[in-house]
């Protein structure tokens, strides 16, 4: 009788119970994963695109959306083959991940990453290499080789992206030191933030740079991308969390906080000093909050979230206006002045904005001062790698395609027509 009221008392608790007290598959953290991996995939090919494509010039629109939409192609050809187990492989000195993944050697369907399908995970993962990549081509766009660029692709995720990545999110000394990096603020933004800024001065100015006006193909496709990816951010962020709990639905609404405040505060900023609220200026306010709250996603509350877009406004004004104009370099798009300079801010922001109830890490805020030179180290030491790094790669991948930048005649007629054959608007 005991035993029968035992199985009948154990029957009757709600299954989340159970779930609660064993490990192994979540489908409601699966269901949420897959849902945030597509939501990150389409901010490549679709939403960089058309951000990026709509800035670019109406000669070249093509060219700069194929960009982004080759680099995810390749991208997930190469995280699948090698870069996923480079990244997080077992751990090899905390410097590289081994390569006992090779191929996703060893992974099946059954196999776990936490409460989800490591091939989920791996997807995922993979979404974030792509467009990291990506991002770069917003500093070279309109004068840089097609086929150097693919190549430069390939070797970048391999030799810059995934030692990074391993370093802060694969089990490496950055993450023994105690960096915080919710969702690739360091990884993905300074990382190719710089990349873009190096090889845009070793590429050299575009023809005319300075001395003409270049006006942006369609600030509509622009507005629209960045609304795309903002859409995807939700997935970029809030998918870091791993799981459909309360830090997925934190890093959610922060994330749009952010983004807000930084349009506003971007606008406000050129509204001030050029006299014109732009389109432009508020979309790329946007982006930037974006790129400044995703380090801080699962770290912060509402007030830092509004304090880290607020900053991240006028700081990316500042980085694209000012800073650009002072040091003279082209960034075609400002994929430093955007995403560089406010992956370094809002990395720097979470060691000093982080609150122990929300992530379970004090910032200096809350009395952890060294948290911030934490921060400011893992900064340094991205910063400097990848300058080094993406040089050398560049330089590898101008070599075998007999030099990385265009021909003059190519950069005049626009390398839509004389690369790839067609036109993006037939008027």
């Amino acid at each position: 009788m005991e035993k029968l009221l035992r199985v009948i008392f154990f029957s009757l608790l709600p299954a989340t119970a159970l779930a609660g007290e064993t490990k192994g598959l979540n489908t409601g953290d699966t269901a949420w994963m897959l849902a945030a991996t597509a939501m990150v995939m389409l901010m490549t090919p679709a939403g960089l695109a058309l951000f990026y494509g709509g800035m670019s010039r109406s000669k070249n629109i093509l060219n700069t959306i194929g960009m982004s939409f080759l680099a995810y192609c390749l991208a997930s050809v190469v995280w699948v083959l090698w870069g996923y187990t480079l990244s997080f492989g077992h751990d090899v000195g905390e410097v590289i991940g081994g390569l006992e993944k090779l191929f996703l050697k060893g992974i099946t369907p059954e196999t776990l990453s936490g409460t989800i399908p490591e091939l989920l995970f791996v997807a995922f993962q993979g979404t974030f290499a792509a467009i990291a990549v990506a991002i770069a081509s917003g500093s070279v766009i309109e004068r840089l080789k097609f086929s150097t660029w693919l190549i430069f692709v390939v070797l970048w995720i391999t030799f810059v992206y995934a030692p990074v990545a391993h370093w802060v999110w694969g089990g490496g000394f950055l993450a023994h030191d105690g960096a915080l990096d919710f969702a690739g603020g360091t990884v993905v933004h300074i990382n190719s933030g710089i990349a873009g800024l190096v090889m845009a001065i070793l590429l050299g100015k575009r023809r005319h740079y300075g001395k003409k006006a270049f006006f942006p193909s369609s600030v509509v496709l622009t507005v629209l991308g960045a609304a795309l990816l903002w859409f995807g951010w939700f997935g970029f962020n809030g998918g870091s969390a791993l799981s459909a709990n309360g830090s997925a639905a934190t890093a959610f609404l922060i994330t749009n906080v952010a983004a807000s405040v930084a349009a506003i505060s971007w606008m406000a900023t050129e509204w001030m000093f050029l006299k014109k609220p732009t389109l432009l200026g508020a979309a790329s306010g946007a982006v930037s909050g974006l790129v400044a709250i995703t380090p801080a996603a699962g770290y912060v509350n509402v007030l830092g979230a509004f304090l880290i877009g607020l900053v991240a406004g006028v700081l990316g004004w500042f980085g694209v206006f000012v800073l650009k104009k002072k040091l003279g370099y082209d960034d075609s798009l400002d994929a430093f002045g955007v995403h560089g300079l406010n992956g370094i801010w809002g990395a720097i922001a979470t060691g000093i904005f982080a609150v122990k109830s929300v992530g379970g890490t004090p910032g200096v805020l809350e009395g952890n001062l060294p948290l911030l030179w934490v921060q400011t180290k893992a900064v340094l030491i991205t910063v400097v790698f990848s300058a080094v790094m993406s040089g050398v790669v560049y330089g590898i991948a101008s070599l075998l395609t007999g030099g990385a930048r265009v021909p003059e005649d190519v950069e005049i007629e626009g390398l839509d027509s004389a690369v790839h054959g067609e036109r993006g608007f037939n008027l």
